[in-house]
């Protein structure tokens, strides 16, 4: 089995889904709750996991970390711990999990998988079920996004509040 093409053409940016979207308050798979200066982290609507986000570099077309210049990088890493510093804060998991996966859309993204106490699958490295999952009723994920965005106003301080914001809707 081989890459295709297409992933090939994605790698540089050709047709990347990301890109294309711009920096959207929402998209088919997430709701956005945290625009930061080089990130938008997005709620996952799927009912996989309370909390799991992904969060998604917003600059320039890049697929690995190791495209990022040390400021860049600094920047992006810094909002990632922040968006898992609220997820801590709002829903108290035993653990986090960091996956920088991009083998289906190779644009640098986190995705954040908190993990409970109660978890389907604790030993493995994704409680992902094998049947596609339902949303999240709207009432909940509207609860969640609420907590995450209170969570970041009250954690914003005077020498990063230039540099991140929490978005409502």
């Amino acid at each position: 089995m081989q890459w295709p093409e297409s992933f090939y053409q994605k790698l540089r940016g050709v047709g990347c889904t990301m890109c294309a979207q711009g920096r959207p308050d929402a998209t088919d798979d997430g709701v956005r709750f945290h625009a930061g200066v080089v990130t938008d982290a997005y709620l996952r609507r799927a009912n996989i996991q309370r909390g799991l986000t992904v969060v998604i570099w917003r600059g320039r077309h890049v697929a690995e970390p190791t495209e990022l210049r040390d400021d860049e990088a600094a920047l992006y890493w810094r909002e990632v711990l922040m968006v898992g510093r609220a997820l801590e804060e709002a829903f108290r998991p035993v653990k986090l999990n960091y996956n920088v996966l991009g083998n289906s859309l190779p644009h640098l993204h986190t995705h954040i998988v908190p993990r409970y106490a109660d978890d389907p699958r604790p030993g493995w490295p994704f409680p992902f079920p094998e049947e596609d999952p339902s949303p999240i009723p709207d009432d909940a994920l509207r609860r969640d996004l609420d907590a995450l965005r209170a969570v970041l106003v009250r954690s914003s301080s005077p020498t990063s509040a230039g540099q991140r914001r929490s978005v409502s809707g």
